[in-house]
């Protein structure tokens, strides 16, 4: 059992927490980064299997991803486009397979229109609210306590244009059903990107891919971190009080250490947060808003061919189904590899129906439904593998967390906020890039420059002062918030 003392201690060695570290390090403090897995990486995660590799977890990149993009940069890694030539398949709600080339759905005119329409809508909201405080919109309210699914439909009685809008947002983001969370969550999720127009173009929110893999931005982060990383190391208990100055004393008591610290950062999603034992106990709102806040459920598939066949029929290997079991697949082919991968998605209710199937079973209705999209070469992969962040103990869903109906607007402003010594900080909390590994990067930044902001004040403002001024700026970015304590 490890005993050490440090400056900050580190909860979970995602890219959230292994950013903060580094950043804290470049800052002159030390640090100590405990992490319950045998592994570094958190939500992304690289692996071989049968011969195989494969991004079980967070993959993709964006052009207005630019935290991340820095960061591939500094570590010297290097990114390659995702293929996207040739036709794309849409099944809609007749469901008859269409081939179609360009951006839009190879739907009516009049859901054409329609669809248009509605995202025209959420561009406007999306901009007009903004990602970092959409709770103190004027609006909020209103949009918070009507779901999505019920939004969509006051809008337009086109039901194929609800569904296939709602695709984006439900099954392709939040991966919850669209009457789980709000229109105000959605706003979010599209503002975050952006715009909504950003999500419902692929060829943007996937546009390229981290050759080696997504983890690397861990692995990479922790290899400079060397012995400050400890695995196998689940935070049972977090002990703190004031240090009788200006400070406060932080224990953090793992199975594989025990670190003595000034602050603690939680670079954990919040569902995870109630694993922990707090001494003294969190503040009532704390508790009640991480009730509030959960993660979806999503199974992505993996299946790797001989070759990509579905090239050779002139086909991208994009397909969207609202209906579908699969509701998106995309060509995943690696970089440099002559073989094929094809990566599908199955979200919410549907991943709930299919896990009632033994796993033979399971596997035969999901290429199936591939099938559906790309012909029956696709029922036949020689590697076929199932992600499921739902089953994993160290992270119980994916891809990130979101507020029920009505929570969003209700906590907030608060979800920043530091609990005396202890900081909150993930991708589920982001502003830009909430639930992708570049909000996770952001995160981890301002996380850390508002701790070395703390640390370094002195005199009768002390660091608790400076944890006040530095807390969640509620209506002010991230960043900013960094800012004014730098």
């Amino acid at each position: 059992m490890l005993n050490l003392d440090r400056d900050v201690v580190i909860v979970g060695a995602g890219p959230s927490g292994l950013t903060a570290a580094r950043e804290l390090k470049k800052a002159g403090l030390t640090v100590a980064v405990l992490e319950a897995r045998d592994r570094v990486g958190g939500r992304t995660w690289t692996d071989t299997v049968d011969g195989a590799m494969l991004e079980i977890g967070g993959q993709w990149v964006s052009p207005d991803q630019t935290a991340l993009l820095a960061l591939l940069d500094e570590l010297g890694l290097q990114t390659y486009s995702r293929y996207r030539e040739g036709d794309s398949v849409y099944i809609g709600g007749d469901g008859k397979r269409v081939r179609y080339s360009g951006d839009s759905f190879p739907v009516s005119a009049a859901t054409a229109a329609e669809m248009d329409r509605l995202t025209a809508l959420l561009d406007a909201l999306a901009a007009d609210i903004g990602p970092t405080e959409p709770w103190s919109h004027p609006k909020a309210r209103e949009l918070d306590t009507i779901s999505f699914h019920h939004w969509l439909r006051k809008h337009s009685s086109d039901e194929e244009a609800c569904n296939n809008i709602g695709l984006f947002i439900a099954g392709g983001m939040l991966t919850k059903p669209a009457h789980a969370f709000s229109a105000l969550q959605a706003v979010l999720m599209a503002a975050s990107a952006g715009s909504f127009t950003h999500l419902t173009d692929e060829d943007f929110i996937l546009d390229k891919r981290v050759i080696g893999g997504m983890q690397q931005v861990s692995l990479l982060q922790a290899a400079e971190l060397a012995d400050d990383v400890i695995l196998n190391s689940p935070v049972r208990t977090l002990h703190w009080e004031s240090d009788g100055g200006n400070g406060h004393r932080v224990t953090a008591v793992a199975d594989g250490a025990t670190v003595n610290a000034r602050f603690v950062i939680m670079a954990v999603p919040p569902n995870l947060y109630s694993r922990v034992s707090f001494n003294p106990p969190l503040p009532r709102r704390q508790h009640q808003m991480h009730q509030h806040q959960s993660l979806g459920l999503v199974i992505k598939v993996h299946a790797v061919y001989s070759t990509p066949f579905w090239r050779e029929e002139g086909l991208s290997g994009t397909g969207f189904s609202a209906g579908s079991l699969v509701q998106e697949v995309y060509d995943n082919t690696n970089h440099g590899d002559t073989r094929g991968t094809l990566v599908g998605f199955i979200s919410d209710e549907k991943a709930d129906a299919v896990f009632e199937l033994d796993a033979a079973a399971r596997k035969q209705a999901i290429l199936e439904s591939i099938a559906g999209f790309l012909g029956d070469n696709a029922l036949e992969p020689e590697v076929y593998y199932e992600s499921d962040w739902g089953s994993e103990e160290w992270t119980r869903g994916a891809y990130a967390s979101s507020y029920d109906l009505g929570g969003l607007h209700r906590y907030g402003k608060d979800q920043h906020a530091p609990v005396g010594p202890i900081y909150w900080c993930s991708s589920d909390l982001a502003a830009e890039g909430y639930q992708h590994v570049d909000g996770a990067i952001r995160m981890g930044q301002a996380t850390a420059a508002r701790i070395a902001a703390a640390a370094a004040v002195t005199g009768t403002q002390g660091a608790q002062a400076a944890t006040e001024a530095a807390a969640a700026p509620g209506d002010r970015t991230l960043e900013a918030a960094a800012a004014a304590v730098g």
